[in-house]
């Protein structure tokens, strides 16, 4: 059975930072990519950034692009988030996704994710 723990959340002041991490366990077929999403009270879910598995190519939402990284540690099975420079904006629960092969990297099609971790700047 697969399992996605994030943790790293936090609260913190405009313009810090944080870095959330995604430990998987489990037996985990191919995934084509990686990824963080987020969601705040009222608002709808928002892809943060993904990572693909093969050839490491990563994205980043608008919002996000210059202030956060994400990156994996594949000897740990861990997924991280670095995020810099952070905004009130940026307060909601992070989620960590997988998206299996043959599935294009939306969060909509994440096939496992985790509970979330919660990030609040003030």
């Amino acid at each position: 059975q697969v399992q996605l723990v994030e943790s790293g959340g936090g609260s913190v002041q405009a313009g810090g930072s944080l870095r959330l991490s995604c430990v998987a366990s489990g037996s985990m077929p191919s995934m084509n990519c990686f990824g963080w999403v987020r969601q705040a009270p009222g608002k709808e879910r928002e892809g943060v950034a993904h990572l693909y598995s093969v050839g490491g190519d990563t994205y980043y939402a608008d919002s996000v692009k210059g202030r956060f990284t994400i990156s994996q540690d594949n000897n740990k099975n861990t997924l991280y988030l670095q995020m810099d420079s952070l905004k009130p904006e940026d307060t909601a629960i992070y989620y960590c996704g997988a998206v299996p092969k043959g599935s294009l990297c939306r969060y909509d099609n994440f096939a496992y994710s985790g509970q979330g971790t919660q990030v609040t700047v003030s």
